[in-house]
């Protein structure tokens, strides 16, 4: 029969055999059983903490975008941030382009709404550019010959800029409202709040860029990276659009003032995403219904909105790329500008090896080349067919 001081004894030996099961006991393992609740304690706050650590390691952006709709490019390279989730999409500017500001601002407040991401603010950018204007673009078709392509002021669709036709917004007008504080302010306020620690992904007209910089000169060395869709430098293609001009690329053209703005600052790190290998990838039928086989929303919408005849997946790779460098293959190193001179080739792209660059230039800019169309493919479709992430 043990007495009280053997049973206790015994009880001890017990935990510490338990608790240190493959440890040979000692008699002295009394400190690890003392040490246990604090050890616990620090295990709870360890757990507390995890989801406090990851959404610190979650990249920052803010996309800048021309959000035409329903489907397409440009609210597919939203997504492909908003769906990643190693990517923290701070805010989501939008730019004339493509389509008026106020149209695209509704496809990209009822796209948040269909996914559930109402929670992400929506900015109103620019609704025209700096200098450029359609008045100029239809005397310079006059003059230089045909423009395949204006966007916004295309006679195709035109209507004025302030109107949003229901008949535009076949996807239903969202209930969700834009932020009240302009693009360009908000960019500057994240990028003072979290200094070096934002990426710009600039993948329409760079307008939005363009008005930050000039309000704040430490704008761009306040960023982390500037990444754009933009610009074309020998791009291999029978379509009409480059065919005549195939320095010509639209995001640029629209707004040459602004774009030579953006790409004369200096920024930490600037990336760019031109004619020439945006055009080596297709959006097909195929990965539609792949991603709406995942039972989503989102893939829903994808599949409804498909359209063969805009396939290129022009801003989702500027958008991937950022994400997965590796889907890259070949890329160079140019100092890029724009052509700011009024005549046949306002708004095409400049560019310059380093040894051959201008005294005054901006950073030089990785201009991507090539990519491994089969592992950027993948990485859409997997992102697109994942349940949307909540912040």
């Amino acid at each position: 029969m043990m007495n009280d001081e053997q049973k206790r004894g015994f009880q001890q030996t017990m935990r510490c055999r338990i608790i240190n099961e493959k440890r040979k006991s000692d008699g002295r393992c009394f400190s690890f059983i003392i040490h246990r609740s604090s050890f616990i304690i620090f295990l709870f706050l360890l757990v507390l903490l995890q989801p406090a650590a990851s959404a610190q390691a979650r990249r920052k952006v803010i996309v800048d975008e021309d959000a035409a709709g329903p489907g397409g490019s440009n609210l597919q390279a939203i997504m492909t941030l908003v769906q990643s989730p190693a990517v923290e999409t701070l805010g989501i500017a939008v730019v004339t382009g493509d389509q008026w500001r106020d149209e695209e601002l509704a496809h990209t407040l009822r796209l948040l709404e269909i996914v559930g991401r109402t929670d992400i603010p929506v900015l109103p950018g620019a609704v025209f550019p700096l200098v450029h204007t359609r008045e100029q673009a239809l005397l310079d078709e006059q003059l230089y010959g045909k423009i395949n392509y204006m966007g916004a002021w295309d006679p195709h669709g035109w209507h004025e800029p302030f109107a949003v036709p229901p008949s535009a917004v076949p996807e239903g007008m969202p209930t969700a409202k834009p932020s009240s504080e302009d693009a360009a302010h908000f960019m500057i306020r994240m990028a003072r709040q979290y200094p070096h620690q934002v990426t710009i992904v600039a993948v329409g007209p760079m307008t939005d860029v363009a008005i930050a910089l000039r309000l704040d000169p430490e704008f761009a060395q306040l960023a982390q990276e500037l990444v754009f869709m933009g610009g074309s430098l020998n791009p291999v293609s029978k379509d009409p659009e480059w065919e005549s001009d195939p320095r010509h690329e639209f995001n640029f053209w629209f707004d040459p003032e602004a774009a030579h703005i953006v790409l004369s600052a200096h920024w930490p790190k600037a990336t760019g995403v031109p004619v020439d290998v945006s055009i080596k990838t297709h959006f097909t039928r195929a990965m539609a219904e792949q991603i709406a086989k995942g039972g989503t929303a989102l893939g829903r919408y994808w599949l409804k909105y498909y359209d063969a005849e805009i396939d290129y997946m022009w801003d989702e790779l500027a958008a991937a790329a950022w994400i997965d460098p590796s889907i890259i293959t070949a890329e160079r190193e140019y100092t890029l500008d724009v052509n700011i001179e009024h005549g046949p080739n306002y708004g095409d792209t400049l560019s310059w090896p380093e040894h051959d660059k201008p005294t005054l230039s901006g950073t030089p800019v990785h201009v991507l080349m090539d990519v491994n169309n089969e592992k950027f493919d993948k990485l859409f479709v997997d992102l697109m067919s994942s349940p949307t992430p909540k912040n």
